[in-house]
């Protein structure tokens, strides 16, 4: 009957060594610095954002909460229809 399989001892203890490379004298592993890549693509929509500041953007938010606060607010499903269409063929 066999227990023990031969060199199993030596797979198991592979993964319990502690070889990093990486770990200087201080016992640190040295870190990287992180970065940020903002696509051209981002960049030239935020180019296309309205500043929310601006007196016909927060004349327009007003217009439309006192739309949905009365019930009148409604919009074509041509328009959604549009939107999804759009969305879905820049892809």
């Amino acid at each position: 009957m066999r227990i023990n399989e031969p060199n199993r001892v030596g797979r198991i203890n592979a993964y319990n060594k502690t070889n990093n490379p990486q770990i200087g004298k201080t016992g640190k592993i040295p870190m990287g610095k992180d970065e940020v890549n903002i696509s051209t693509e981002a960049l030239e929509m935020l180019k296309h954002v309205e500043d929310p500041d601006l007196p016909q953007r927060r004349e327009k938010v007003e217009q439309l909460k006192k739309q949905v606060e009365e019930g009148s607010y409604r919009v074509s499903s041509e328009k959604i229809a549009e939107k999804f269409l759009s969305f879905w063929q820049r892809k």
